[in-house]
This record gives structure tokens, sequence and C-alpha cells, in this order.
């Protein structure tokens, strides 16, 4: 996994927390930081590219490891 500079985690919340976290969690970093996000919810994957493309942010990793979904994105 690549180095971040903040974590959230979303484990055991439902489609919209997991999104609506991490874009409260974005708002307070800088430009070009790295939040590296834990979701266990499957419908996060698709969640999180979408959000990607729709802020601008970008979406570095997105991988399913030991039924956890693990997502870095880099603030725009």
């Amino acid at each position: 996994m690549a180095d971040f500079d903040e974590e959230l985690d979303a484990s055991g919340l439902n489609c919209p927390l997991p999104i609506l976290r991490a874009k409260k969690a974005l708002a307070g970093l800088e430009s070009g930081k790295v939040l590296h996000i834990i979701a266990t919810d499957p419908g996060s994957v698709k969640d999180f590219e979408a959000f990607s493309k729709q802020t601008g942010n970008e979406l570095i990793e997105s991988k399913e490891e030991g039924g956890k979904f693990h997502f870095l994105i880099r603030k725009a």
C-alpha cells in the first residue's frame, strides 16, 4: 500500500456514509494529500470510482483484502 496522509475507517457503514465521511475528510486535507479509506460495503467500490470522477480527486488505488475494501484518494 502506498503512503497516505490520513486514514478513514468506514467499516460497517453502508452507502452513502463511506462517501460522505470521505468527502468530509478530504475537505480537511490540503491539495495533493492522500486519504486512505477502509470500507466493508461492496457497493463502495463503484461509489468511490464515481465519486472520484465527479469530484476530480484521483483514485490511486482500489483493492479488496480479507473482506475489507481499501481506497487511496489524492485530493485534487
